[in-house]
């Protein structure tokens, strides 16, 4: 359990709060009383959670891109947070096959100018303590094991999205090493971390190519959901599960700073695995109403890795970090969340309604 009285009045700098997991992100941390800032490319539609929920009423956003150094730098020497969470990214996996150039030099690139932003600006002012880099599971080599990749397994990536993001791991781990080493921590009092987290789904999550986003889209327009890959194996979990993580972590990098300045896994139970169809045909059963899905009658020519596992027992032993939702209770909250948005509730009372079920479930 995350102390509720850390985040109050903590300063947070959040990259990418204007995409899906950034948005629930923010919501959380300003119900806990922090003062969050966020820098983002502005919503490319007014689907988004960010425009829907109203989210610049609450949190200051700084629209740019992670591309653009000085602007970035800029932005967080003004802030001058305690706490920087990055999660700006490209973050789908068929996107990049279409704009690889773009997919890396946000990816890679723009975790790099984060990174060196922190250090010039805690060069002069010495108050940012703790960066947390939000990664994915799909940085390791996948070898489609039938186990648990744990968090010390090769890095790799066949798709140019896999391969930026073990990029920016990587990119982490030499800055971490070279401006940031935890033996001399007591000089720049900067703890870095990773996290990885597997196929994060939720409410308000409108993303083309992404399975749950394609089931909402499918059922409102009447048409059954077209499936690509009906038998790969994906570690799901709710939103609100790997943030939990994240806010964990980061708690702690601040708290006890070098102790936690690695790379952590936060995934569901291993029991908890489930395939492409198997999260469809529930989500079919839970919305009702005929709604349905369909097989693919040939391969996709794109490829996708068919069996992707994380061990996260790390984090469950030093964190004190474990899912809340399993697969069936996640998707029945995406129905529930988007049926409460169709009927007109404010989507912003709605993440904090489910932010509040999150708290109190076992």
């Amino acid at each position: 359990m995350y102390d509720l009285g850390f985040w109050n009045g903590r300063n947070v700098f959040i990259t990418g709060n204007t995409g899906f997991k950034g948005a629930w992100l923010s919501i959380w941390l300003h119900r806990l009383g922090s003062r969050v800032t966020g820098y983002a490319l502005e919503p490319d539609n007014e689907w988004s959670l960010f425009r829907q929920s109203k989210l610049d009423r609450h949190i200051p956003t700084v629209f740019g891109d992670v591309r653009d150094y000085e602007k970035l730098k800029r932005a967080i020497g003004q802030v001058e947070p305690e706490i920087v969470i990055h999660m700006a990214a490209q973050p789908i996996v068929r996107e990049s096959y279409r704009d690889p150039v773009g997919t890396y030099s946000t990816n890679v690139m723009g975790t790099i100018h984060l990174l060196e932003a922190v250090r010039e600006v805690n060069a002069r002012k010495k108050s940012i303590h703790a960066i947390l880099n939000v990664t994915t599971d799909k940085c390791y080599e996948n070898r489609e094991w039938m186990w648990g990749y744990r968090e010390n397994e090769p890095l790799g990536g066949y798709d140019p999205y896999s391969s930026s993001k073990a990029c920016s791991e990587l990119a982490t781990s030499a800055y971490r090493c070279s401006f940031f080493p935890p033996e001399r921590y007591a000089e720049h009092g900067v703890a870095v971390a990773t996290a990885r987290s597997g196929n994060v789904i939720g409410g308000g999550d409108w993303a083309a190519d992404r399975l749950i986003p394609d089931c909402v889209r499918a059922i409102i327009s009447g048409q059954p959901l077209k499936l690509r890959y009906p038998e790969a194996v994906r570690p799901w979990q709710h939103v609100l599960d790997p943030l939990y993580g994240y806010m964990l972590l980061a708690e702690r990098l601040v708290k006890e700073g070098p102790e936690f300045a690695e790379a952590w896994n936060f995934g569901p139970r291993d029991d908890d695995m489930r395939t492409v169809e198997w999260m469809a045909g529930h989500f079919c059963k839970t919305w009702g109403g005929g709604a349905s899905y369909g097989l693919p009658a040939d391969r996709p020519e794109l490829h996708e890795n068919q069996l992707l596992r994380l061990d996260c027992s790390k984090a469950t032993g030093r964190l004190g970090w474990h899912p809340r939702w399993n697969a069936g209770q996640t998707i029945d909250k995406v129905v529930e969340w988007t049926k409460q948005y169709m009927q007109r509730e404010d989507p912003y009372d709605i993440c904090l309604r489910q932010i509040d079920q999150h708290f109190i479930a076992e």
